[in-house]
């Protein structure tokens, strides 16, 4: 884990061609530096226009340095921002530059997330906080950066912190008449210990109905266009994202690998993966495309089943076959594609089926409503906030632990010590989301994930 104290370097800005780039450097104590790269001191919190000079005083660039000085900063620490002009090759002249002058002062390049990391270390933000940051970058929709921006600004940790000082009480409550055996249960019951576990009980599963919402918003959902060859996944792709990113052709196994596009419905990001059309074939090329839409099914969280309207052969067979494929919990959901090819109305329509036509558009808002209540979006909310997969499995095992100490308060005398095991393991778990109570290689494994200048 990246717990060093050495200054750090790096560009905040992404790479390519821009007006301005940013060169970010933090440390205990860059005053030295600062005077060594413009040869004066900087006064903190305000912009300097200044030159940078390589070692022959030749100018490399005009910038703009920013000088905070810790704790009031981003990191917690001195930090110095320079803003250059965004050429990638001047850029790294900057950085060559301030690594040459920060030699003594042991400045090194930083590691993926390691500001964000020592703005966690140094109290300046809580975990949730770090990660709504990388979340933010990541934004796919207008709905996902407004939810960042509230965890950013608190309102997860808030709930999760206001749900574990309700627990800590409850826990110093329970474990008080500990010591009073032959008052337990006069002594809770007065204290209306049951009562208070109900409301920790609701609002953690509010908590967790809100998590789950906010992991569609940031990573979105996986949906898979599967079924036989020719019956229309490649012109419903094209049909969703309002443009033609798939070839069509009436020919059968014209898409031989996967292809991916990204669209949000609803707010809703939404990541759609064309398969190849799944048959028994000798063409090793189609095969192996064959092959990659098996692996995409596995790992969906929901399947588009499409059938040709006209055409019903082997489609029972198939579709067993995908079921027989789904990771758990995943929903499928079968289209009758082609409607505008019926010369009559289709008499027949499979239970829970939808009748489309890819081509005309016939159907499509209905099943773009179809796909959003099956993956269990509610719809925008008002306060909604982004979280992990992380984040939901720490409120599931808390949730757990809640229903079990319910349980043991229930059972009275004999069951109390276990009733406040229970509630200190909820307590932990919720504990984890913000870092509280977090151990050291998970930790790592999270601001790994964020990019260098951050």
């Amino acid at each position: 884990m990246m717990t060093r104290k050495l200054p750090i370097i790096a560009v905040a800005t992404a790479p390519g061609k821009a007006g301005v780039g940013v060169v970010r450097i933090s440390g205990q104590n860059l005053s030295t530096l600062t005077s060594a790269l413009f040869h004066k001191q900087l006064s903190p919190r305000q912009a300097s226009l200044l030159t940078l000079c390589d070692e022959h005083g030749d100018a490399i660039d005009q910038l703009i340095a920013i000088y905070f000085v810790g704790p009031a900063s981003f990191t917690g620490e001195d930090v110095l921002e320079l803003h250059c002009h965004g050429g990638p090759q001047l850029l790294e002249l900057v950085m060559k530059r301030c690594l040459e002058l920060g030699k003594n002062e042991g400045l090194v390049i930083a590691e993926p997330g390691e500001f964000t990391l020592r703005a966690y270390l140094n109290n300046k933000i809580d975990l949730t906080q770090a990660e709504a940051i990388a979340d933010l970058i990541d934004a796919q929709s207008e709905a996902a950066v407004r939810g960042a921006a509230r965890s950013l600004q608190g309102a997860f940790s808030d709930d999760i912190n206001n749900l574990i000082e309700e627990i800590t009480q409850l826990r110093i409550l329970v474990e008080s008449t500990l010591d009073f055996p032959e008052e337990e249960i006069e002594f809770l019951e007065n204290a209306q210990a049951r009562q208070r576990l109900v409301a920790v009980k609701e609002k953690l599963q509010a908590l967790r109905a809100g998590a789950k919402q906010g992991k569609i918003l940031r990573d979105g959902i996986q949906l898979v266009l599967a079924g036989a060859p020719n019956v229309g996944k490649s012109s419903l792709l094209n049909r969703l994202a309002g443009e033609e990113v798939a070839i069509v052709t009436p020919i059968a196994g014209t898409t031989r690998d996967r292809v991916k596009e990204s669209i949000t419905i609803e707010g809703v990001p939404m990541h759609i993966i064309d398969t190849a059309g799944l048959r028994d074939t000798t063409d090793v090329v189609e095969a192996k495309g064959i092959e990659r839409s098996w692996d995409a099914i596995r790992l969906a969280d929901l399947v588009i089943f499409l059938t040709d309207a006209q055409s019903k052969s082997q489609q029972d067979e198939l579709k067993a076959q995908i079921l027989r494929e789904l990771p758990p919990k995943c929903a499928v959901l079968e289209l009758v594609n082609k409607a505008d090819l019926l010369q009559e109305p289709l008499k027949v329509v499979p239970s829970e089926a939808l009748l489309i036509s890819a081509k005309t558009g016939e159907g499509i808002e209905q099943l773009k409503q179809r796909i959003l209540g099956l993956v269990g979006w509610a719809g925008p909310q008002e306060g909604a906030i982004l979280a992990r997969r992380r984040h939901l499995d720490c409120i599931e095992r808390a949730a757990e632990h809640i229903e079990r100490s319910e349980q043991f308060a229930a059972n009275g005398n004999n069951s109390l010590e276990l009733f406040a095991e229970e509630l200190s393991l909820a307590q932990k778990h919720l504990g984890e989301i913000t870092g509280k109570l977090l151990p050291d290689d998970l930790l790592g494994k999270i601001f790994s994930q964020f990019c260098i200048g951050k």
